[in-house]
């Protein structure tokens, strides 16, 4: 039997070359549709979903008790673990193989399971229960480090030791094509004597990654490194919105708050880590090397190409204003998970765990405003003229990414967002 990632591998279902959603792929995700009430589960294939519920209700897919994918959600999938999870995935890509008739040679059934994704509206996947946000980005870190208190001092001690990260909202974690309403908060201008209470006026998008944990541990057992792998079922996009002024005024002592919890958009199809099983790479040196709790042989990072785009309301198309790379974060997800878990929280499945910001070492690669625009001293230049130092009301953020492979692309679609004017 080939691999679930062998190059080779063609769909019945038309997929173009450039397509996010080769059979390499099959990322999961949740819908809704004028042909049925409630929501569904399913993969996205070429511009088709294939529909998870429904096959699984025919006995065409078979789960350990026949109603895997019957509850809206994906929890209980990523409850199930790496042998389910690897199961259904063979499963899925034997009947979507072009050289087996099972799915293909049956009109009726295809009818029944393979709907036009532009006819789909994507919801949440999952039931989010907690999210926490690492800040894992050397690159990132540094330069915001250096902004506040200048190269000298732009690492905090702790930074090469452990994954900073800080927990976020999860009930205002939402999927992509949500609007984002801009944030009102308090907010102290440089010079003033005093806070004023306004909607935020350097409003940021963070480019980021995030996966969702699969079973999870229970309260008091942390996760070695060594099975981190075995915990993490798939990645998303995340933009985590970010209100600068906002954040620079309430952080102290305790970090961000207000600045942060108001919206976090993610991508609406988690690719599932056997897909990108073949773009795993090395990253950065690590130097002084971890505790040996946070230790691991091998290559952990991924080689995941990133963009950001803004199309504001005078533009027809997006423009692209950042290109990063997921391989440039110096913490990995098996050590984020590591970390977590090593005082005995316990991570449940659905959890969500993002990257922080990605940022390589090119101004190019910078994957948030307040970097592309030094603070906002270097505005950018865009199409027609126009020129941002940070997000405006009616701009829409779109990031997209994807692993390159052989002649197709692992990618994740797109995570996008138009921001609303303040209440």
């Amino acid at each position: 039997m080939a691999s679930t990632t062998d190059a080779s591998l063609r769909s019945f279902v038309p997929v173009p070359a450039d397509s996010h959603f080769p059979i390499q792929n099959l990322p999961y995700g949740a819908f809704q549709c004028a042909r049925f009430r409630g929501t569904r589960l399913g993969v996205a294939i070429g511009d088709q979903v294939l529909d998870l519920t429904r096959l699984e209700q025919t006995g065409k897919l078979e789960t350990p008790d026949g109603t895997l994918f019957q509850d809206g959600s994906l929890n209980r999938f990523l409850a199930s673990g790496r042998p389910v999870w690897s199961a259904i995935r063979t499963q899925v890509s034997e009947l979507l193989r072009e050289d087996r008739p099972a799915l293909r040679d049956d009109p009726s059934l295809r009818s029944e399971v393979l709907i036009p994704r532009n006819e789909v509206t994507p919801v949440l996947p999952v039931v989010i229960g907690d999210y926490t946000d690492f800040y894992s980005s050397r690159e990132h870190a540094t330069n915001v480090g250096t902004m506040f208190r200048g190269p000298e001092n732009a690492l905090m001690p702790n930074w090469l030791h452990l994954p900073v990260a800080y927990h976020g909202r999860a009930s205002s974690v939402t999927v992509s094509g949500a609007p984002v309403r801009r944030p009102r908060g308090q907010i102290k201008p440089e010079g003033a004597s005093a806070p004023t209470f306004a909607p935020s006026r350097l409003l940021d998008f963070e480019l980021e990654t995030g996966f969702f944990v699969g079973p999870g541990n229970e309260l008091g057992t942390p996760i070695p490194i060594a099975r981190a792998d075995e915990h993490i079922f798939g990645m998303v996009l995340v933009n985590d919105w970010s209100a600068r002024d906002i954040q620079t005024w309430e952080y102290q002592p305790l970090g961000p708050f207000l600045a942060k919890n108001f919206a976090t958009s993610i991508s609406p199809w988690i690719v599932p880590m056997e897909a990108l099983e073949p773009f795993r790479c090395a990253g950065p040196e690590q130097s002084p090397e971890p505790l040996e709790y946070l230790r691991a042989e091998g290559a952990h990072s991924f080689d995941i190409e990133l963009e950001v785009a803004i199309r504001t309301e005078r533009m027809e198309t997006p423009h692209v204003i950042a290109r990063s790379n997921f391989r440039y974060l110096y913490w990995t997800m098996a050590q984020q998970l590591a970390h977590h878990s090593v005082n005995g929280c316990n991570l449940r499945p659905g959890d969500l765990l993002a990257s922080g910001t990605i940022s390589g070492p090119t101004r190019e690669s910078r994957g948030s405003m307040l970097e592309l625009t030094w603070r906002g001293t270097e505005p950018l230049q865009l199409p027609g003229g126009e020129e941002r130092k940070f997000i405006q009301d009616g701009d829409e953020v779109v990031m997209s990414g994807f692993a390159r492979g052989d002649g197709y692309r692992v990618g994740f679609g797109e995570v996008r967002g138009v921001v609303l004017p303040a209440w």
